[in-house]
């Protein structure tokens, strides 16, 4: 059951559950993240996440909430496009790895890369590889998580704060429960997995949503086998995706990218079509240092996901440090969405929107040079001309999703 909110705050507040002295040694790499931190922080319980909130929480509990994750496994094809069974055929194909991984587990009340870390079935080595210096370390632990599939990695220094406090059940009514992440962890390794760009062009519907299915997928496996790959040398490491703990810090630290008012990760390469996947590691590696690019610039006077988003759950103004409701983190300064707001209208469409993505100005195939210049540019005192000129060149608009499927037709 959950904790009183008296013992949940004194495990939460910072700093009272830490000596100052402890955190304080992250002032330095804050400031070059862009965090604004203050005295009021307050570490997370993935128990108040709109996720884990619609099954105990009446301010967000529906009908809806229940047909939505139905809707999942056992989906109803509508006449709309994008809705069929094509669509829910593809999304459903895209999604069963993860719940396989996801589900591995129920027996035990546990679900995988959701709110437990995934499980190991490669015992950790008793003898310790003898590890070349801590830069070739590091390269090679980069390579090995490139070839397993990651398209970009990322290595930056375990931080507490950022550990759920709690996690929850896997029952009918999500109880709280201590998180069990436990380790003797140093650094904390993210996997960036690109979105499909075509997929995501016909955001919302079934047929996109197959784009994150995809990669929630495949991070399972990588994420996985690079923590076993680890624990084969003899070093502790723990694969986690959405579980365990909140993996934004932790990208932007590892140079990932920068926040943006979507409540995204807007990566240089990627745009904010991308997926992170962490593991958890007493190996001790270079730390990759935040990098900006002008994107932080540019969400301060673009509001397009914000104006987009049909619910509202988008902030128009400056970061703030306190979110809408309990399903945001207390006591950091930064754009926060109103996660009752976005999630309800998840449920009441049966799928994930993600038109805050599609019509991200940085949500370009930067695979071709123009699109490159364009996001150079960005990071300009130019971007006012860049932004326009998304607008007249069209992008961010919805694509019809049967035109993803005719596709097929013509390549």
């Amino acid at each position: 059951m959950s904790q009183s909110g008296e013992d949940h705050n004194e495990v939460a507040n910072w700093p009272s559950n830490h000596p100052p002295g402890d955190w304080a040694r992250f002032a330095k790499s804050d400031a070059a993240a862009g965090f604004e931190i203050g005295p009021d922080f307050k570490r997370f319980s993935q128990h108040d996440d709109a996720f884990n909130r619609a099954w105990w929480d009446e301010a967000i509990m529906s009908p809806a909430v229940r047909t939505f994750y139905e809707a999942q496994l056992n989906p109803k094809p509508r006449k709309a496009e994008g809705f069929g069974q094509w669509d829910y055929a593809l999304i459903n194909s895209a999604w069963s790895v993860a719940r396989d991984y996801a589900a591995r587990g129920r027996p035990d009340g546990r679900r995988e890369g959701f709110v437990d870390a995934f499980q190991s079935f490669l015992p950790q080595s008793e003898t310790k590889a003898e590890l070349p210096s801590t830069e070739e370390t590091t390269a090679r632990i980069k390579q090995v998580a490139k070839f397993l599939g990651a398209g970009k990695v990322g290595i930056t220094e375990y931080d507490e704060r950022w550990v759920y406090t709690h996690s929850a059940e896997v029952n009918g009514s999500r109880d709280e429960r201590p998180n069990e992440l436990a380790g003797n962890f140093k650094s904390v390794i993210v996997l960036a997995h690109e979105m499909d760009y075509e997929l995501v062009k016909s955001y919302p519907s079934a047929t996109a949503a197959a784009a994150t299915g995809r990669e929630y997928s495949r991070e399972a496996a990588i994420v996985s086998s690079l923590a076993s790959f680890i624990r084969a040398l003899g070093y502790e490491a723990v694969g986690s995706s959405n579980d365990s703990a909140i993996t934004i810090p932790y990208a932007i630290k590892a140079g990932m990218g920068e926040y943006g008012r979507n409540q995204m990760v807007i990566t240089e390469e990627f745009g904010p079509r991308v997926r992170f996947s962490k593991v958890f590691t007493e190996l001790e590696l270079v730390y990759d240092a935040p990098k900006k690019f002008g994107a932080r610039q540019t969400c301060d006077v673009c509001t397009k996901c914000a104006d987009a988003c049909p619910p509202k759950a988008l902030p128009h103004g400056p970061p703030q440090a306190v979110g809408p409701n309990r399903s945001n983190i207390t006591g950091v300064t930064k754009w926060s969405a109103d996660c009752e707001k976005c999630f309800t209208y998840w449920t009441k469409i049966n799928v994930d929107c993600a038109i805050c993505m599609r019509v991200c100005p940085y949500n370009k195939d930067y695979s071709k040079w123009k699109w490159r210049a364009m996001r150079r540019l960005l990071g300009t005192p130019l971007r006012g001309l860049m932004l326009w000129l998304d607008d007249r060149m069209g992008f961010g608009k919805r694509r019809k999703p049967l035109e993803w499927w005719r596709r097929s037709m013509t390549e």
